[in-house]
């Protein structure tokens, strides 16, 4: 099954960006900091250009420590670039942000004048969360659905920042299939525009592979089993996803299963590592769709 998924409010976040870009003097670009590239939309930084960033890598509880800081070596390579693993929710994590942002901005003679910072990210990253914990209030619409903030706003911090919060903006066509399994893997794509025995089997695959160990102890698995088909049916069984005859339902056990894994339970998870190369070590099971790894 090949994933796409763009809304129609997008085309015009995309516009709207490119009107306020010009006024803007920071860039927050919120990212999962379990898969930061391919949850990293690439016109965003073509959007923003030089103008000094901030990356924040949100639901760095979910993600793999070790992988998290072999992420933020990679992203601070990178000119007027600063990275920053967080946790949106946290206040305590979030509150040196504002104080991030003046240190990245000369303004020689101009001390006084207020920063412009817009707040930028794909669908269901946390762009809100975060906003609503720098201002210490709901400002912004939060859920656990992509696509919940649909229009821009401006939102006086009171301490000399003013932000700007868009819409999350993916990419119209997306090329690259792993990347947007692994966006459908986390929750950043749609439920409508995605199967989920599909999109499980190659969030299976995965883990079979990369956090055996962590698969098999969450569903009480004494050996691995011999592939990502006899896994899920597996994990369904111990999730009581059967019908008639006891055949196993994947689509509710891909369900049960991805929600696990985004939520956190299965244990802490990167889906990819800076600079490698993700490739097929074997062809996909004949009559499934999933993505290669």
């Amino acid at each position: 099954m090949k994933i796409e998924w763009y809304p129609g409010h997008m085309a015009k976040a995309r516009r709207q960006i490119i009107e306020v870009m010009a006024t803007i003097d920071v860039v927050i670009e919120v990212i999962d900091a379990r898969l930061p590239a391919s949850s990293s939309n690439p016109l965003l930084a073509k959007l923003r250009g030089v103008k000094p960033c901030i990356k924040i890598l949100n639901k760095n509880d979910l993600a793999d420590p070790e992988v998290t800081r072999a992420w933020v070596r990679h992203f601070e390579e990178e000119s007027n670039v600063r990275a920053l693993p967080l946790e949106a929710k946290q206040r305590t994590e979030v509150a040196h942000i504002p104080t991030l942002c003046r240190g990245m901005v000369s303004r020689p003679g101009k001390p006084w004048k207020s920063l412009r910072v817009m707040v930028m990210g794909i669908p269901n990253v946390g762009k809100s969360t975060l906003i609503n914990t720098l201002a210490g209030k709901r400002m912004a619409r939060i859920g656990d659905k992509p696509a919940i903030t649909t229009c821009p706003q401006q939102i006086d911090l009171r301490n000399g920042i003013f932000l700007s919060d868009t819409p999350g903006l993916l990419w119209p066509v997306m090329s690259d299939q792993r990347g947007a399994y692994r966006l459908a893997t986390s929750g950043a794509i749609g439920d409508s525009a995605i199967d989920y025995a599909d999109v499980a089997l190659f969030a299976v695959a995965f883990m079979m592979r990369r956090y055996p160990d962590l698969l098999c102890a969450r569903y009480d698995l004494q050996a691995l089993p011999e592939s990502p088909t006899a896994a899920l049916e597996e994990i369904g069984r111990r999730r009581g996803c059967l019908v008639g005859g006891g055949e196993i339902n994947l689509q509710r056990a891909g369900e049960a299963f991805l929600r696990d894994l985004r939520g956190g339970r299965i244990g802490r998870v990167s889906l990819e590592e800076p600079g490698e190369e993700i490739v097929a070590e074997a062809a996909p099971e004949e009559g499934n769709g999933y993505a290669p790894l």
